[in-house]
């Protein structure tokens, strides 16, 4: 977690934005979305952090979450705008700590050290729950709103793309639950893990 300390500093005084994004898929048709996960984990791991390769497996992430829309359920969307990068670091420390607390987490992002079997065991389930946090410099106003509708979701996922184009990404996380095989994410884990999320 020391890499995203050192991504804020050194650098002039910037509006930076800093947001978690959870989207809870349900359905019998995830599977494609899993095999997208653990890609963009194993190449993570392989590229050790490097920001332009989680900006790449984020990209494909966001694309491939477009492409099956029809399985969204709920979202819930969280962030704040900083000008001070140290508060910013924190910031992301602190939704990075969140997200992997929550039942069954595994992470693909800027911790090379963790777990291949925690990273790249997601189970085929009725329920999955997507945690995407980045940073970025600028006015984002598509991940500066509420996110509990089909369009503005549809608009932060883009948004999150372009993000990544125009090389403006400070930090990038990406969590999923379950982790582990023969996990499942149950309706009850649904409400007593991720109590944020809104019905789209």
């Amino acid at each position: 977690m020391n890499a995203w300390r050192d991504r804020f500093s050194n650098r002039g005084k910037t509006r930076i934005v800093v947001c978690r994004v959870m989207i809870h898929l349900a359905g019998n048709e995830v599977a494609p979305l899993l095999g997208v996960l653990n890609h963009a984990a194993r190449q993570a791991i392989q590229a050790e952090g490097d920001l332009e390769a989680l900006g790449e497996g984020l990209a494909e992430i966001c694309q491939s979450l477009l492409q099956h829309d029809i399985y969204w359920k709920s979202v819930a969307n969280e962030g704040d705008v900083f000008f001070d990068e140290g508060e910013a670091g924190d910031y992301v420390t602190e939704l990075f700590t969140d997200s992997a607390q929550r039942y069954g987490s595994a992470v693909y992002g800027d911790d090379p050290e963790e777990s291949a079997d925690a990273a790249f065991s997601v189970p085929i389930t009725q329920n999955v729950v997507i945690m995407l946090t980045i940073a970025c410099e600028g006015d984002i106003p598509a991940l500066e709103t509420d996110l509990g509708s089909m369009s503005a979701l549809t608009a932060a996922l883009k948004a999150m793309i372009n993000l990544h184009y125009q090389g403006i990404l400070r930090a990038v996380q990406v969590h999923f639950s379950p982790a582990q095989i023969g996990d499942e994410l149950t309706s009850d884990q649904l409400l007593m893990h991720y109590p944020e999320l809104v019905p789209l």
